[in-house]
């Protein structure tokens, strides 16, 4: 019988050795709420093992930033610090790998001024627009992995007492990234990734115009995708050839949308977790590419805020096709956390493009980007439609059709 502390070492071994994939010389930088200090010391002794130069902290902590938004001069939410620009910019130009420990409280900036988290947003947007590009790039290696925490297990868990949720939130953590504690968890992962590519191959093989999404919440989407685009899934590649997974766990095949080309009405069947709230019931009405209609149940000022952050935040940066019958969904658990609900269901993005979607997109100028069709922004935020009854076509240039979802499920 495995312990929970067998467990622990594997799922940082497998974030190290896989998620980054840490090479011998290598700097590893690690962000991670202060309260998750063990966990990050695991991963730093794993780096280390794997012969990595050196390992650096960056820390954070829910109650610090609450107090933040709530109490600190207004003009502190226009400007980041060149010290952390620098520090991320330096360390992503000089390829280290970032390694992102997730574990906030979904609500923890509940009830703060929306224009206050829109205007950090902006500020960020800016002053870390090198950073960001690279990572988009896959230019470093970087991966996300989440941590439960007594917040975040309370609001997943209602009904259970606190210390009984936390426990139960690691065991869905566990299950999701393939995590038993008997040290195969890696072995895993390479086979994962081989069962991904092969619908990768199918998609890039049928080589779509646009797809056609629909079910009974009252999705009815068409998005364009653009010319030359290219489904990937899993894991990345830097341009020295380092392969990393960005997302644990991925469920996921992605491409890019063109820009001008998405129209029709989308709702969101997840709530999204942004900026320390909680968005629910989203609805979308798009035309030429443009959200042109926003609503929402609860926050939809902060939604209307975050596709309003620039021109770009407002159009489609990412489609991505999940199966409804994946280990996330089959769990039957609302992570209220993307990083597992996004993984659970078909879903879309606002915001920047990846320019590793489409063929010879990294070689290409932002404009030349933009007029290709791949989306400009400095926001990128990932919202679920993916249900049980999800259809989805294909179209071809010549106007075949081919069914790509049925019942929420790949239909090849």
């Amino acid at each position: 019988m495995y312990t929970f502390e067998d467990k622990l070492k594997e799922y940082a071994d497998l974030l190290v050795r896989v998620g980054v994939n840490v090479q011998k010389g290598q700097n590893l930088v690690i962000t991670s709420q202060v309260d998750q200090a063990p966990f990050a010391r695991l991963c730093a002794r794993a780096a280390y093992e794997a012969g990595a130069r050196l390992v650096d902290l960056s820390w954070s902590d829910d109650a610090l930033s609450r107090m933040k938004y709530l109490n600190a001069a207004d003009e502190v939410f226009d400007v980041i610090p060149e010290y952390a620009v620098r520090f991320n910019t330096d360390y992503a130009e000089g390829n280290a790998c970032f390694l992102h420990l997730s574990s906030s409280d979904p609500e923890n900036l509940r009830g703060v001024d929306p224009g206050r988290l829109e205007r950090f947003q902006r500020a960020y947007g800016r002053q870390m627009k090198r950073y960001r590009e690279l990572g988009m790039a896959s230019a470093f290696p970087w991966s996300i992995g989440a941590l439960a925490s007594p917040a975040w297990a309370k609001l997943v868990f209602p009904d259970l007492p606190e210390d009984k949720a936390v426990d139960t939130l690691w065991e869905k953590i566990f299950m999701a990234v393939r995590v038993t504690g008997d040290g195969t968890a890696v072995e895993k992962w390479r086979q994962h990734q081989e069962n991904l590519q092969r619908h990768v191959q199918i998609l890039n093989g049928c080589n779509f115009d646009r797809l056609h999404y629909s079910n009974a919440l009252g999705t009815d989407f068409t998005v364009g995708l653009c010319r030359d685009h290219i489904w990937c899934a899993g894991g990345e590649e830097t341009p020295r050839g380092q392969f990393f997974m960005p997302n644990m766990p991925t469920e996921e095949v992605f491409t890019a949308p063109d820009r001008n080309r998405c129209d029709g009405v989308i709702y969101a069947a997840l709530p999204l977790s942004k900026d320390g709230n909680l968005i629910r019931d989203i609805r979308f009405v798009v035309k030429a590419g443009k959200i042109v209609e926003a609503t929402a149940s609860e926050n939809e000022a902060l939604l209307k805020k975050s596709i309003a952050v620039d021109e770009g935040a407002c159009r489609f940066g990412e489609v991505a096709l999940v199966p409804y019958d994946s280990p996330i969904s089959n769990s039957k658990t609302l992570f209220y956390e993307t990083l597992f609900d996004e993984n659970a269901a078909c879903h879309l993005a606002f915001g920047e493009a990846y320019p590793t979607t489409v063929k010879g997109g990294l070689d290409m100028s932002e404009e030349e980007r933009v007029a290709w069709g791949l989306n400009k922004s400095i926001t990128h935020v990932d919202f679920m439609i993916g249900t049980a009854d999800l259809s989805i076509d294909g179209y071809t240039a010549d106007g075949r059709c081919v069914p790509v979802f049925r019942n929420g499920n790949f239909a090849f």
